[in-house]
Formats: C-alpha cells, sequence, structure tokens
C-alpha cells in the first residue's frame, strides 16, 4: 500500500501547500482521503489520472477538505469522460452540502445525467463499513462544525492507515490510532492553543498514549511551519509517496 500526499496544506495555501488530498493505492484500486478544493489541479500536476480514484472519503465538510469534489465530477463527465464508478463517502449531511457545493460551482450541474454511476454514501460516527473493499471505522472529531467532523481509520490489505482529520485534541484519537501502520495527524499550530484544531506540543505529549507504528504531520499552519527544525516526527510535502 502506498500513500501520496497530494495536498497537504491548510486552508490557507500556508507555505504554498494544495488542500488536504491523500491518495492511497492498493493492489486492488486507489482511494482519495479528503479532496481539498485544490485537488484535481494537485492530481494534475503529480500526474494522477482521476479515473484511477474508485472511492473519495470526506473526513468534513469544509471546502479545503471536500471542495474539490465539484470539479473531479464535472472533470469526468467533460474531460476525463469517466466510465467507471465513483464513490463519495462521508459524514452526515455530504449528500446535501454536495448538491449545494455543485450548484454554487456550476449552476444545474446536479441535476445532470452523468456518464459514469456517482453513489454518495453517509458514515455515521462510531460506525464501521465496508466500502469497495475498504473497512472504515470513524470517530467522531472535534472541530465545531455544523455537521460531524470524523477522524477516520483505514484497513485493508492487512493495513491500516489512521487519519485525524481536523481536529482539537479527544480522546477518540487513541482508539482511531492504536497499533496503526501509519497515523496522519493535523499539526495546525506549533504549541498555540486554538480550539478545533491540534498543535503538535499536545499532539506529541499523547503519541505515546495513541501508539501509532509510524506518524506523519500535515495540515501544518505558518507557526507550525516556521518550526520544523524541532520537530522530531515526520512532515509531510506535496507529492511525497510513502509505502505502508
Amino acid at each position: 500500500m502506498d500513500v501520496q500526499f497530494l495536498g497537504c496544506g491548510d486552508a490557507f495555501g500556508s507555505g504554498g501547500r494544495f488542500n488536504t488530498c491523500f491518495r492511497v493505492t492498493t493492489g486492488a484500486g486507489a482511494f482519495l482521503i479528503d479532496c481539498g478544493a485544490s485537488s484535481l489541479i494537485a492530481m494534475r500536476k503529480f500526474g494522477v489520472d482521476p479515473n484511477s480514484v474508485e472511492t473519495v472519503f470526506i473526513s468534513h465538510l469544509h471546502l479545503d477538505h471536500c471542495g474539490g469534489l465539484p470539479f473531479m465530477i464535472v472533470d469526468g463527465q467533460f474531460q476525463s469522460r469517466r466510465g467507471a464508478p465513483l464513490t463519495i463517502a462521508g459524514p452526515v449531511g455530504l449528500r446535501d452540502d454536495l448538491t449545494r457545493a455543485m450548484e454554487f460551482c456550476f449552476p444545474g450541474s446536479s441535476a445532470m445525467a452523468l456518464r459514469f454511476p456517482l453513489e454518495v454514501i453517509e458514515i455515521e460516527a462510531g460506525a464501521t463499513v465496508m466500502i469497495n473493499g475498504t473497512t472504515v471505522t470513524s470517530f467522531l472529531a472535534e472541530h465545531g462544525t455544523d455537521t460531524p467532523a470524523l477522524a477516520l481509520r483505514f484497513a485493508r490489505e492487512g493495513k491500516v492507515v489512521a487519519y485525524t482529520g481536523d481536529t482539537e485534541w479527544t480522546e477518540t484519537l487513541l482508539p482511531l490510532g492504536r497499533d496503526a501502520d501509519l497515523l496522519i495527524a493535523q499539526s495546525m499550530f506549533f504549541e498555540r492553543k486554538v480550539k478545533n484544531h491540534l498543535d503538535y506540543a499536545t499532539l506529541k505529549a499523547n503519541l505515546g498514549r495513541i501508539g501509532a507504528r509510524r506518524v506523519i504531520l500535515t495540515h501544518m499552519g505558518p507557526e507550525m511551519l516556521a518550526h520544523l527544525a524541532q520537530v522530531t516526527e515526520e512532515t509531510a510535502e506535496d507529492g511525497m509517496v510513502v509505502r505502508v
């Protein structure tokens, strides 16, 4: 299993980084974890065919994590001429928000007859579901959103990748990352405490309790980027590929 960080930036493009989007490639296919507004651009930059993605998992309904979906769908309709089914899975509220986003970006697009099958699945917080060969367990994150924000744990081909999504510290991150082969963890700030987001100091103090085998930090803001020399954990870069 390979994980490519197509985008590892925050909502504001700090450090010139793309919005959050990770591609997980397995022996049976590929899926995305989040699809931020710049994700289609990132896929083009790094030579990723959007049609190769069978599933997109969304952690929460902020545009730096899901805003690329309208572009990916319309691209599949008119540019990439997608034929394979596409599944989009995320928190409760995803279906309605996706419709609104489609209409905002491309009026009339939510009602067009697509050339490919599109399925939208809403995942309840606390649920474990199987979607296109991937077992996904969701945990409720603390991100101050009207709709649930999720931390997601993915199991496939004997490997586990866990992703905090955007959240402040919550004890649900312990079972999320326990014994995971890779934990992708938000680290928006270095030591500054800001509600609804993780800071590196708090995360580091709890990594031993989490017990993930490997940790890569992402979604880093200016304060965090300015202190990377003091960070001992791995940090993501756009385009980086890691083997799990």
